[in-house]
């Protein structure tokens, strides 16, 4: 997927940069798309996808959003204990960015993985051998990764939205804030703010994978390449997750708001 860049290529290089990669990157969504409506989606290799992601992301998902969620819940409890509202402890920690949080995890630990392994395959021609025996590497690589990581995602983030709660509820107490009342305020929580948190998780699984891939099939420059596309793919999902986050939370505030 490399490319022979024209003077004027190199004139407007970040602008022509931007737009090649979102046109490489709606394509490989679009073919991605194409085969799992077919049905072509290899069972055994999404499982192992779903292993990579799902067991492979878990550990750091938990301690990384337990944590966060601690440290939100210390600060914020000290502050509406001071104002004589720590009845809202729970509430807005349970509307804290824990599945955010775990989605840049996931990005962190599986995304650059997949450009990694993508961009070795792709440095010593072994994604051009997928080509010469008629293997799509649409299909045999870049599918099981897409579905994988879009079915482990809701799964990881509810799991580490639960250890982030968990831990906030522990060092609520520090804050002057009980557990009994901590977990009694997250209650007033809507469940619909929850499955919208989780139905966000999808996009942000999708997104992760793709953008990984792409980077993954763009690698170019030997050692060097495979290294630029593992720390690109962190560095664009990273973005990615939070303009996709923006965009459906502003949709959703939008819908409430006209259902009123």
């Amino acid at each position: 997927m490399a490319f022979r860049r024209t003077p004027l290529m190199r004139l407007l290089g970040p602008l022509f940069d931007f737009f090649y990669f979102f046109g490489q990157l709606a394509e490989l969504g679009w073919l991605t798309l194409w085969f799992i409506a077919r049905g072509r989606v290899s069972v055994k290799l999404t499982i192992r996808q779903m292993s990579e992601v799902g067991v492979g992301s878990l550990l750091v998902a938990i301690i990384t959003v337990g944590f966060s969620g601690a440290v939100t819940a210390l600060y914020l409890a000290v502050q509406l204990v001071k104002y004589g509202q720590a009845s809202y402890t729970g509430l807005l920690v349970g509307k804290s960015l824990a599945l955010e949080i775990t989605a840049i995890v996931v990005a962190a630990r599986s995304g650059s993985a997949m450009a990694a392994e993508l961009g070795s395959m792709t440095v010593t021609e072994q994604v051009d051998a997928l080509k010469t025996m008629a293997t799509s590497p649409v299909e045999y690589l870049v599918v099981p990764r897409v579905v994988g990581t879009v079915l482990m995602m809701p799964i990881v983030a509810a799991i580490a939205n639960f250890a982030g709660l968990y831990g906030a509820s522990l060092t609520s107490e520090l804050g002057g804030v009980s557990q009994t009342l901590f977990w009694r305020s997250f209650q007033d929580t809507l469940i619909s703010d929850q499955m919208t948190g989780l139905i966000k998780t999808l996009p942000f699984g999708a997104l992760i994978a793709l953008i990984g891939c792409r980077q993954g099939l763009a690698t170019h420059g030997g050692a060097q390449g495979v290294g630029k596309a593992t720390t690109s793919a962190v560095v664009f999902g990273s973005i990615a997750i939070y303009m996709v986050d923006f965009l459906i939370s502003l949709l959703s505030q939008d819908a409430a708001a006209s259902i009123r």
